[in-house]
């Protein structure tokens, strides 16, 4: 289904290592800074992770800047959830999470059932090929929520 932008999103996952730093450069490189996005996790307690970045840099998505930071963190940070016009969670955990944490608020919360990739695959391209699966989940969501890129794809 397919609408207007919302004017803030926040993607959360596990640890903001893999899945949700996927999803907030994603929707920044296809749709452009006229919606506020960032990305969360339940705890922080990993770096962005160098498969994330390997398959986000081929389709010219540059994650390697990214500092991993959890809800709590957030908050102490003076980012407050209500500020946000949906929050989508790509795991179960972070769904949890953010339920909870927006149980007072009037905002969406959708979940979006994303592949971890993490532990997957013997070999280096059997893991690469796990991380394009778990990106490519995640592409197909954005367009189908938010329809085709807005912005120009190189």
């Amino acid at each position: 289904m397919t609408e207007n932008l919302p004017q803030s999103v926040l993607f959360c996952c596990d640890h903001n290592a893999v899945r949700s730093p996927m999803a907030e450069g994603l929707m920044k490189k296809f749709y452009g800074k006229g919606t506020y996005v960032q990305s969360v996790g339940v705890m922080n307690d990993l770096e962005i992770d160098g498969f994330s970045i390997a398959v986000c840099q081929e389709l010219d998505v540059e994650l390697s800047r990214h500092r991993s930071r959890s809800f709590d963190e957030m908050e102490n940070w003076g980012d407050d959830l209500s500020s946000f016009d949906l929050i989508i969670a790509l795991s179960p955990a972070s769904q949890r999470r953010a339920l909870e944490l927006t149980r007072f608020y009037h905002l969406d919360v959708e979940y979006w059932p994303i592949l971890d990739p993490t532990g997957l695959g013997e070999t280096r391209e059997a893991k690469i090929a796990q991380y394009r699966a778990a990106r490519d989940q995640i592409q197909t969501r954005l367009i189908d929520r938010f329809g085709p890129p807005t912005q120009p794809q190189a």
